[in-house]
């Protein structure tokens, strides 16, 4: 089993996020202790925003792109490698302003690319990235699970199905910012979700 872990907080230490993906890749491989693991740390190696150089780039055949264009092209490659490699992937994911992180979008900018990672067909869009399991392990400062304020979930359902993962488990960690007793508490219910969805 090949494991990507992604982590998209902000915050290179003391990452709520970080550590619960990281906990659950250690029960992942307390399961299979073969898995190889990756790591690709957004705040440590952030990837660049898709602006119109990058789209340039990536319009333009490979054997007619500056270098500089095929430097940029090469970047997003890399990333989509990874994710073709791994059999599982494990995002650690901050809730910023009621959505994902900056960082993470750039991510799923790099690794959505047309005939690549999906394809439309005359039926719709098909994933490219299928047979692999997802989780992701979010923290809140506040508690949105299931409600209309919480547009992660169905954002990062959208975007994962659309590129072909649909098997997917969501671990939360919720009410971190409202005092001591709540951060103990959403931190428990969030490790007692990763051993139950492991």
């Amino acid at each position: 089993m090949n494991i990507l872990q992604v982590n998209s907080s902000a915050r290179r230490e003391n990452s709520h996020s970080t550590r619960l993906a990281t906990r659950l890749v250690a029960r992942l491989r307390e399961v299979d202790p073969e898995a190889t693991l990756t790591v690709r740390d957004l705040a440590v190696a952030p990837h660049p925003v898709l602006d119109e150089d990058a789209l340039g780039a990536l319009f333009t055949p490979a054997g007619q792109r500056t270098p500089e264009q095929a430097a940029r092209v090469a970047l997003d490659d890399a990333l989509i490698a990874e994710i073709q490699a791994a059999d599982v992937v494990v995002l650690g994911v901050p809730m910023y302003n009621f959505g994902v992180p900056a960082q993470l979008k750039n991510w799923i900018d790099a690794i959505a690319r047309a005939q690549v990672t999906f394809r439309y067909t005359a039926s719709g869009p098909e994933g490219l990235l299928q047979g692999k399991k997802a989780y992701v392990a979010l923290t809140r400062g506040g508690k949105y699970r299931n409600t209309p304020a919480d547009t992660q979930v169905p954002y990062l359902r959208t975007v994962l199905a659309f590129l072909g993962m649909t098997d997917v488990h969501f671990v939360y960690a919720e009410g971190l910012a409202m005092g001591p007793d709540a951060e103990r508490t959403g931190l428990a219910a969030a490790h007692d979700q990763i051993e139950a969805v492991v």
